[in-house]
């Protein structure tokens, strides 16, 4: 397993062994003592899945006081994703890290808990699997409107499909004030 860090703390981009032969393939998604050397030592207590299609963009999503710590992995087609560093005391605030994962890298991404996290649809439909750290709490979610002109993130698609929810997301600034929707 490749392990590489990001610029923002904690921010992983793991890139699980593969074994390929004529009849497929077989890859290892999580194993507890290998992530745990390189520090992913949160126990996961919920498994998510969605399938979307090209164009959507989910996010940018963050708990208030349920901070979950996801292990992203796309298993069918390919996605743009996405972590902002939300934490206005951190000298990283408002930057952000973006990563392909699709079927054909078979790249995971590991999000600490306390960052926004998001991602758009660039192939015609994705399946995404991801681990998290903590439940999921519909009266504690929040985040990030997803083109925060200060934060600037390089979408690789310009007309998002967004929820009605999603299009409401507070700003960076209003983060740094203390506003969250």
């Amino acid at each position: 397993m490749k392990v590489d860090k990001t610029k923002l703390s904690g921010v992983l981009i793991i890139e699980p062994k593969i074994l390929i032969d004529d009849r497929g393939l077989f890859k290892e998604t999580f194993q507890i003592d290998r992530y745990n050397e390189i520090g992913i030592n949160l126990p996961f207590v919920q498994d998510n899945y969605s399938r979307s299609q090209f164009g959507v963009l989910r996010g940018l999503h963050l708990q208030k006081s349920h901070p979950q710590g996801k292990l992203v992995s796309c298993i069918s087609g390919s996605i743009y994703d996405v972590v902002v560093d939300i934490n206005p005391s951190s000298i990283t605030f408002g930057t952000y890290v973006g990563v392909e994962l699709s079927e054909k890298n078979h790249l995971q991404l590991w999000i600490p808990p306390g960052y926004a996290h998001g991602f758009c649809v660039l192939s015609k439909n994705a399946d995404i699997y991801y681990k998290c750290t903590d439940f999921y709490f519909p009266n504690d979610e929040d985040g990030l409107i997803w083109n925060d002109t200060e934060v600037a993130i390089d979408w690789p698609i310009k007309l998002p499909l967004l929820s009605d929810k999603d299009k409401l997301l507070p700003t960076l600034d209003e983060i740094r004030n203390g506003v969250l929707s």
